[in-house]
């Protein structure tokens, strides 16, 4: 059993490997929209406050698959790259961004309002306030929903693989098309279990470590 995955092994690392570097990378990237556009949702201006709705109700409510194949033919006939990774990243972190900018806005506004309120009055500046009171309890309260939502990223990267990007599926894929065995399938669904109960652990240890009464 898995005779071709381990006669392919390095194929299939380094589709495991692609699907990592999407991970982390659309991840990273989907935490600075999030923050962007969950600032702009509690706090911005009338026009800048419609936009970052307009955000979050576009990719939320689009299917993912769509937006790869946009961005992928949009990225190409524009000549700005041809690298199905590069446009997998651009695609899985402006779609999880939405979802993260929704966590991040819940976890904002369950900060009592007057704990902004009190910092100001002792002199903080408004992003001061925001920086050492309001975001320090808000990443509490989204650690679950962040984990839950990573977890979520890992197991999309898989529809990378219809963009034809070398993550973790394309490869087992390959494998199983040169053999015609199902081997290679279940390596596949191994390698994304052991990452998203990597994730699920994290997640669970970092809940724990920053537990606190509220």
């Amino acid at each position: 059993m898995f005779e071709p995955v381990f006669a392919n092994f390095d194929f299939f690392v380094d589709g495991y490997v692609t699907t990592i570097v999407l991970f982390v990378s659309a991840f990273a990237v989907a935490l600075i929209l999030g923050t962007l556009f969950a600032a702009l949702r509690v706090w911005g201006t009338g026009p800048l406050r419609s936009i970052a709705t307009a955000y979050v109700e576009f990719f939320r409510n689009t299917p993912l698959l769509v937006q790869l194949f946009f961005y992928a033919t949009f990225l190409a006939q524009t000549g700005l790259t041809r690298n199905p990774v590069q446009a997998a990243i651009v695609g899985l972190a402006v779609y999880t961004g939405a979802f993260v900018t929704e966590v991040i806005r819940s976890g904002i506004l369950s900060v009592d309002a007057r704990q902004l309120e009190s910092a100001r009055s002792l002199g903080l500046s408004q992003l001061q306030a925001l920086r050492y009171v309001v975001l320090p309890q808000a990443v509490r309260t989204v650690i679950p929903p962040l984990g839950n939502l990573s977890i979520a990223l890992v197991k999309n990267t898989a529809v990378a693989s219809a963009i034809a990007a070398p993550e973790l599926l394309q490869q087992g894929g390959v494998i199983a098309s040169r053999t015609f065995r199902l081997d290679p399938y279940l390596a596949v669904i191994i390698g994304y279990l052991s990452l998203t109960l990597t994730l699920a652990f994290i997640t669970s240890r970092l809940e724990r470590r920053l537990a606190f009464s509220r």
